[in-house]
């Protein structure tokens, strides 16, 4: 399966960083990010209560041929509670739910959005296989795995994509993944590659983020770590000036310049950075100008885990603080 090297992660329409736009003022983005030439949405059960695959339903009707679309099932919200669960028959019920919601009769790329834990990851993906032989999806994917976890995947059927979260601030993958899906022929699809709009001039003070917006319970935006990582701002604008572009556009051309095979899914709500994100593809940017951004963004200067405690514990990546 060929992705596009930028794609279009649609979390924020519905989801996690704050008060999200009106369904109105949502459709009218997604139907202008199909104008302006976006390939792939991604989208998942857990986002909104399954509002965002209906709001990427209602916006890709009568155009569904063109673009490549990817959902996700295995943690749900029920009862209002975020709820983990790979088993086949919730798997299986859950892509006949999103197919609803989609309004679609087949899903290109589905992944398994995390690995339950208390199912072994072979039944997980036995149960999507069965899925892609019904026609029901095209392709699987795991989101937030091992290496471990992967090669246990490819014994049951075929991975297309792994989606983790990489950046110049989150480098995970780096402690394998990156090479395994490398040698594998599998995409490694990177979100979060802004990281948080850290990397993107998003904001100014992690004080004003909404009530809801999850960044308030990471550990990189709060006060003990955010002072040392504000500090490498005004060196990474510098660079990304130096570059000819936008800080953001930056972060997303280090990202892709990491493999053939990576893909990034930058999320916005506004049609400018829409634009801006989807330019970074076509950047040209010295090999040397990229490390010097690796070597100023990195494991090494940037301060704290990229979750806390409770969030480390739903996913099964390699973290740096494990290596350690």
């Amino acid at each position: 399966m060929i992705l596009p090297k930028i794609g279009l992660g649609c979390m924020s329409l519905s989801h996690a960083y704050g008060v999200p736009p009106s369904v109105e003022d949502g459709l009218a983005f997604l139907r202008s990010a199909l104008d302006e030439g976006v390939r792939m949405l991604d989208t998942a059960t857990l986002y909104g209560g399954g509002r965002n695959e209906e709001l990427v339903g209602q916006a890709i009707a009568g155009r569904r041929d063109e673009l490549l679309l990817a959902s996700k099932g295995g943690m749900a919200m029920v009862d209002g509670v975020k709820v983990i669960d790979g088993r086949p028959e919730t798997l299986r019920a859950q892509v006949d739910a999103s197919l609803g919601r989609l309004g679609v009769d087949h899903i290109d790329l589905y992944y398994l959005h995390r690995w339950d834990k208390q199912v072994p990851i072979g039944e997980s993906v036995g149960a999507l296989a069965q899925m892609v032989t019904a026609g029901k999806i095209g392709a699987i994917g795991l989101s937030e795995v091992s290496v471990q976890r992967l090669r246990e995947a490819q014994a049951v059927a075929p991975i297309a994509a792994v989606q983790n979260e990489y950046s110049l601030w989150s480098r995970n993958p780096e402690l394998g993944m990156l090479e395994a899906t490398r040698e594998g022929g599998v995409a490694l699809v990177a979100f979060s590659p802004l990281a948080r709009g850290f990397l993107s001039d998003g904001f100014d003070d992690p004080a004003e983020f909404a009530p809801k917006d999850i960044r308030r319970g990471m550990p990189r935006f709060q006060p003990e770590h955010w002072p040392a990582n504000a500090s490498l701002l005004p060196q990474w604008r510098a660079l990304a000036a130096e570059a000819g572009c936008t800080p953001g556009q930056l972060a997303l051309a280090w990202v892709l310049s990491r493999g053939e095979h990576v893909v990034a899914i930058p999320g916005t709500t506004r049609a400018d950075h829409l634009r801006e994100n989807q330019a970074a593809a076509d950047l040209s940017i010295d090999a040397d100008l990229l490390d010097r951004a690796g070597h100023l963004i990195g494991t090494s200067t940037v301060s704290g885990p990229r979750y806390g405690a409770a969030a480390s514990r739903e996913v099964d990546a390699e973290a740096f603080e494990d290596a350690a």
